[in-house]
């Protein structure tokens, strides 16, 4: 089946959202989240885009970003084949990281993009990785409260002040806005990613390049330590029937 077109905007304004193939982590450490950011600003200055927010969630991430002289595709083709190179490279892995098609939708009016911004804030918030959008490191929240290279923050604080922006994103909004389905598991996906590195002293994505036996006994450790295969799968980009055939 041919994919549907995907829906372009007046404003040349998009929220936009990436994620690991089969859900899998693309950000395990700090450096990582770094080494996006850093992804970011190079591409930036190359396509001439601009970012109003951006939020890093593991196994996903948003942006509300604005086309400069290159289209959404051209943008994305530069940021995976920069991050996944350092990423493949990091964790000794080949292959695709992200998912093959990221998803977007047009940004119609003002008000549309500051419900998005606070709403890209907030997933934090509601995935239970913080308390507050303004606790999360991973997010422009804190760009909007100190100068920024990689956020154009003059854009929307042009529409409403600083004390606006705080009251904004007070209120977690839970509307039909473009969004991952997640699973609700026991642990997150990030307390399973420490814990590999702590009990193993290995990343959760070496597991994958592993040779076969020496693989399946990690995994078959993590399964009886209460992960599930969906999560496995996730956590280290092992596919799920491999994992479902380890006895």
């Amino acid at each position: 089946m041919a994919r549907a077109a995907r829906i372009k905007g007046e404003s040349g304004i998009y929220h936009v959202m990436i994620r690991g193939i089969n859900k899998q982590l693309i950000l395990e450490d700090e450096e990582d989240n770094q080494k996006l950011k850093t992804v970011l600003q190079e591409c930036r200055e190359l396509c001439g885009y601009e970012i109003y927010a951006y939020c890093f969630l593991g196994n996903h991430i948003h942006l509300l970003i604005k086309e400069g002289k290159e289209s959404l595709e051209q943008i994305f083709k530069r940021i995976g084949a920069r991050y996944v190179y350092y990423f493949n490279q990091k964790y000794k892995r080949v292959g695709h990281l992200f998912q093959d098609r990221f998803k977007s939708e047009p940004i119609k009016d003002e008000s549309y993009l500051l419900t998005v911004l606070s709403y890209i804030h907030n997933n934090p918030v509601q995935a239970g990785m913080s308390k507050k959008a303004s606790e999360y490191r991973w997010s422009s929240y804190e760009e909007y409260m100190e100068p920024s290279s990689l956020v154009n923050v003059e854009f929307v604080l042009g529409m409403i002040t600083k004390e606006q922006f705080v009251e904004l994103h007070k209120r977690v909004i839970k509307d039909n806005i473009l969004d991952i389905s997640e699973d609700n598991f026991r642990i997150t996906d990030n307390e399973a990613v420490r814990m590999i590195k702590e009990t193993y002293s290995v990343s959760s994505s070496e597991i994958a390049g592993m040779e076969i036996n020496k693989r399946n006994q990690y995994i078959k450790k993590l399964r009886e330590k209460g992960l599930s295969i969906r999560q496995i799968s996730r956590v280290t980009g092992v596919s799920k029937g491999s994992i479902e055939k380890i006895k």
